[in-house]
């Protein structure tokens, strides 16, 4: 599939305002995932296009917390394996269900996903900023990192909420510490739906690149600004951006 240009003219400005979100508040995913729809791409080739553009992203904060000292690797280590298991069930099980029941699984998922994005609520900062290495700590991080993985291999936005919200929940970490540990298992999950959707030529590199690249600034921009109430300035950006998506799926352009 050839893009046309006026679907970089619709993808790139979104994707440069993703990465400006997600740097701010999080929930770049539920920008970029619509942003791709409302460009008209087909559902398996949105997915796989935004693996391309996130996982450019998230290798970026993840290095950002490496070198902070942020992220235990012995916790990692199990976590990254059930994170390839998960990941790879997850975009094959994509990759086998038909474009028409994908983009209603889609529109109905997204809803979901931005409820628990925007309601940051679920999730305290009452735990401790050491990871303590207990049996609890390492199957809270397997079995989230296997079933948050097969959730963003198949699907995606919100992946990096979920795995904080199981942090702090059940590891009982700090909300910063659970955030450096999620972004390694999103990084893994990214990188292993990617490599398996470009193995079936579901990903539309010269967009994915260009839209990476977008993503990439808007981060960095982002991650400049000091902004103490980042939430409500994300919020009105991604239902707006949601509700573009509802009048395109209701045919209104």
């Amino acid at each position: 599939m050839i893009p046309e240009p006026k679907t970089f003219l619709i993808v790139c400005p979104f994707l440069f305002l993703a990465g400006l979100v997600d740097a701010i508040a999080g929930g770049g995913g539920l920008i970029s995932l619509p942003a791709y729809l409302i460009a008209g791409l087909p559902p398996h080739n949105a997915i796989a296009t935004n693996k391309m553009s996130s996982t450019f992203g998230t290798s970026l904060t993840t290095a950002r917390f490496i070198r902070s000292g942020l992220i235990s690797f012995r916790l990692a280590v199990p976590s990254v394996l059930a994170a390839v298991i998960g990941s790879s069930i997850g975009a094959h099980l994509s990759l086998l269900i038909s474009e028409a029941v994908m983009k209603y699984i889609l529109f109905a998922v997204l809803p979901v996903s931005a409820f628990f994005v925007l309601n940051k609520q679920f999730f305290g900062d009452g735990g401790t900023a050491e990871v303590t290495l207990d049996r609890k700590t390492y199957l809270t991080a397997a079995v989230s990192a296997f079933l948050i993985g097969i959730y963003d291999g198949f699907y995606g936005p919100g992946t990096g909420t979920f795995l904080i919200i199981a942090f702090t929940v059940f590891a009982r970490m700090s909300v910063s510490t659970a955030n450096a540990q999620a972004k390694v298992i999103n990084l893994t999950t990214n990188v292993t739906s990617l490599l398996i959707f470009l193995k079936n030529g579901q990903v539309i590199l010269s967009l994915g690149l260009a839209a990476a690249a977008c993503n990439m600034l808007g981060n960095y921009i982002g991650s400049g600004l000091v902004m103490a109430k980042g939430g409500k300035i994300a919020r009105p950006i991604i239902l707006g951006v949601l509700f573009l998506l509802l009048l395109k799926v209701l045919g209104v352009y």
